[in-house]
């Protein structure tokens, strides 16, 4: 059996006018509020005193910069270049113009004298060998008696028995002259010193010569030490 409903016994039909209706008392209700509010409040403006300053203010003329009208520039006067014709039988002025350095003061200059520093010749390095060999006068025997006659045997070197050969390197100048002796070996600083005086003292050599032209030439003698 289908179950009817009655229109009267529906009730969502009448909910949304009970919606509208109690937004409406609400929104009389809030106004009724913020009126009585209002009006509830009372200002009091009896305890006030209203002063009226007037301030007389001095008013100051303001002004304005002038403006100031810049001309404009002066147009440019194109002048045209007048060429006169002189004839070839004219006389022509000559103008004479002044150079500023026939005025100004003379500066004398003088010559500086170049001074030329010679430089020191140089001595030529000494040859080694060359074609005609120094020699002592008199040749090696002269020589081997000069050094046995003029040795001075240190006495030193005596008691203590040291002998041997010292070599001693000396170059022979162009004029036969000794020069530069040094020790070439060593044997002993006594020993040495002595070859050394020795050898300083010697007379010139016939020098060497190299393409028949005396030249300086480096020789080694050995100076021989030998106790008896």
């Amino acid at each position: 059996m289908e179950i009817k409903k009655s229109e009267k016994a529906d009730l969502e039909r009448g909910k949304s006018t009970g919606l509208l209706i109690g937004f409406v008392m609400v929104l009389g209700l809030l106004f009724v509020a913020l009126e009585y509010t209002q009006r509830d409040k009372e200002i009091d403006i009896s305890g006030l005193v209203v002063a009226e300053v007037s301030l007389e203010e001095e008013m100051v003329p303001i002004t304005l910069p002038e403006k100031k009208t810049v001309p404009p520039p002066p147009q440019s006067v194109s002048v045209a270049e007048i060429i006169e014709i002189v004839e070839d039988d004219a006389e022509i002025e000559e103008s004479i113009i002044a150079s500023t350095e026939d005025q100004s003061e003379y500066i004398e200059i003088k010559e500086i004298e170049n001074i030329i520093v010679e430089e020191e010749p140089q001595e030529e390095q000494p040859f080694m060998v060359v074609e005609d060999m120094p020699e002592f006068p008199g040749g090696t025997a002269a020589l081997l008696e000069y050094l046995r006659k003029n040795i001075k045997y240190p006495a030193v070197c005596r008691e203590n028995n040291i002998q041997g050969r010292v070599l001693i390197q000396f170059v022979v100048n162009k004029d036969g002259s000794i020069v530069d002796p040094e020790v070439v070996k060593s044997v002993n600083p006594y020993l040495d010193k002595e070859a050394l005086r020795v050898i300083s003292t010697m007379p010139k050599w016939t020098p060497g010569k190299q393409r028949g032209k005396p030249v300086r030439v480096k020789f080694t003698v050995p100076v021989n030490f030998k106790l008896n």
